[in-house]
């Protein structure tokens, strides 16, 4: 295996929320009588089940509790071993599933609130993602702007799997407020679960959930780029999380061939898929999705025609990777620091 190097930047770890209750000290006194009321216990979403054995390794499983939710844990994990000087926290817990605009935008902000306080104040190598309603656009921008002002929110977050293509216009104030304050949108494998995971419906078994992530990338992709997100946003960065890496050379060669074909369609995408996204894309590099001999890496890399695209991750406490192997076999020692901390400080301006 490649040799990690300290000082890099892990783009993608989960804090996990121990438990519904763990957020009534950040809601005000109306919804803390709304969730305790209503008997309301955890928001689980079926993305990561607890019990999945992809969700933990079992050396970073705990004994009692959810997979991620101790910060000694994660220190004693990944942020001393790896010697990091930055990891992104992504916490993924369901708010984005909840249907109403004012309870979920509630949920999105006292999710914030908490892993500012529990998370942030406690270690000075983590940063944070804004997790924002998207069911309400007014309201996900209010939650950016008001999360900003904090310079350790580095990213704005959103699940991969929504309600609607992540390039229709009406999400464009979304792209406008992380644009403008110097925030990269994070795009995370996951689903809301008010549509069906994939496109033909349906499955019945986890791996097809999983495994159909890659599809909704490519889905989102796809529709960011023609609907023009980056003509009208150049200076957008959007980083696919927990993507895979593997389908992205043949994925961009057929919307290359189909883009020159009909490219009358959407005069606005005036440079070419690949050009769009290697200014604007950036993939995580766990779960490495390629073979694993180094010559067809070497060759993987070689067709995505550019070092730039892919940032280090470990997605802790997600099991991807055994021991210390976070980086596959083959990578130069340049490529590793381009990977590990050139990549990440291009892609997220407010680390410093």
């Amino acid at each position: 295996m490649a040799s990690l190097i300290a000082g890099g930047v892990d783009c993608d770890v989960h804090p996990a929320v121990p438990h519904l209750t763990s957020l009534l000290p950040y809601l005000n006194d109306y919804w803390r009588d709304q969730v305790t009321t209503r008997g309301m216990v955890d928001l689980i979403s079926q993305s990561y089940p607890k019990n999945s054995p992809i969700v933990a390794r079992p050396d970073w499983r705990p004994e009692t509790g959810k997979p991620g939710e101790s910060l000694e844990g994660m220190q004693r994990h990944v942020l001393d071993p790896f010697q990091l000087k930055y990891a992104i926290c992504n916490p993924l817990y369901g708010v984005q599933m909840v249907f109403s605009e004012d309870m979920q935008a509630a949920f999105c902000r006292a999710l914030n609130d908490w892993l500012a306080t529990e998370w942030l104040d406690r270690d000075s190598r983590l940063r944070g993602s804004i997790v924002i309603p998207t069911q309400s656009v007014e309201k996900s921008v209010a939650e950016i702007e008001r999360c900003a002002p904090d310079k350790r929110f580095v990213q704005v977050l959103v699940l991969v799997m929504g309600d609607t293509p992540l390039g229709k216009r009406a999400l464009w104030p979304i792209y406008e407020a992380a644009e403008r304050l110097d925030l990269p949108v994070g795009v995370h494998a996951g689903s809301a679960y008010h549509n069906p995971p994939t496109a033909v419906g349906w499955g019945s078994y986890h791996i097809e959930d999983y495994v159909g992530q890659a599809q909704a990338f490519q889905t989102q992709l796809t529709s960011l780029i023609v609907e023009g997100v980056f003509a009208k946003y150049p200076r957008l960065k959007m980083v696919m999380l927990e993507s895979g890496v593997s389908w992205i050379s043949p994925y961009l060669w057929r919307l290359h061939k189909f883009w020159r074909g009909v490219r009358m369609e959407t005069p606005w995408v005036d440079r070419a898929p690949l050009e769009i996204v290697r200014s604007n894309i950036r993939f995580s590099l766990q779960p490495f999705d390629a073979p694993p001999d180094a010559e067809t890496l070497i060759r993987l890399f070689d067709h995505m025609q550019s070092d730039e695209l892919v940032l280090f991750s470990t997605d802790y406490p997600h099991w991807q990777f055994d021991g210390q192997d976070a980086l596959p076999e083959g990578l130069t020692p340049d490529l590793v620091r381009k990977i590990m901390i050139d990549n990440p400080h291009a892609t997220y301006p407010r680390l410093t």
